[in-house]
């Protein structure tokens, strides 16, 4: 009698110790939380140190001051992006055949191209464009780029301007245009 009831004590307090250790791996502490929005805040405020918009971005009279040259990359943005939204294929359209600023040779970015106008994700109204950028118009939303997907072909990538995730969605859906000149980059 005194075996079975050790054994259960054992088994009870063999239980209550797992109980325990589960609790303690699987809890998270209330500073966790706040810890981790302020390394999220410091990641923003480095990035937008180490892009500030001021000394990266110029307005060009050359192109009737309706395009912006950023330093950082070389590539020339238009100022104002076309708020309304299209397919992929009437975007690629509308970007070749652009006269912004009266100049010809306007494409859609490759989705590396519009990362690097994206700073870290931030929470709505989006996007994280660097504080001072000196962009018209940009919407809260994703834009194409000039990527099809190569495993879909009735997909294209487009970048999502919140969390500057490049993901990809049928062509037929529709974004707004934002375009930009420059050697193209060819990525992902």
């Amino acid at each position: 009698m005194k075996a079975k009831w050790s054994i259960r004590a054992g088994i009870l307090v063999a239980m209550g110790g797992l109980c325990f250790l589960g609790n303690e791996l699987f809890h998270t502490p209330t500073g966790v939380s706040a810890g981790k929005e302020e390394v999220i805040a410091e990641i923003i405020r480095n990035w937008q140190h180490a892009h500030p918009a001021n000394q990266r971005f110029v307005i060009l009279p050359a192109y009737n001051n309706d395009a912006v040259l950023d330093e950082e990359t070389g590539l020339v943005w238009e100022l104002a992006p076309q708020a309304e939204a299209v397919t992929w294929n009437e975007a690629r359209i509308l970007c070749t055949t652009r006269g912004t600023g009266g100049q010809k040779g306007w494409r859609l970015p490759a989705p590396s191209e519009m990362r690097s106008l994206v700073g870290p994700a931030v929470d709505a109204p989006g996007p994280n464009l660097s504080p001072g950028h000196p962009f018209l118009n940009v919407q809260p939303t994703s834009y194409w780029t000039v990527v099809p997907e190569a495993n879909q072909p009735s997909y294209a990538k487009y970048l999502d301007t919140f969390l500057g995730n490049v993901l990809s969605l049928t062509r037929i859906y529709t974004f707004p245009v934002w375009c930009v000149r420059g050697p193209a980059k060819s990525d992902e």
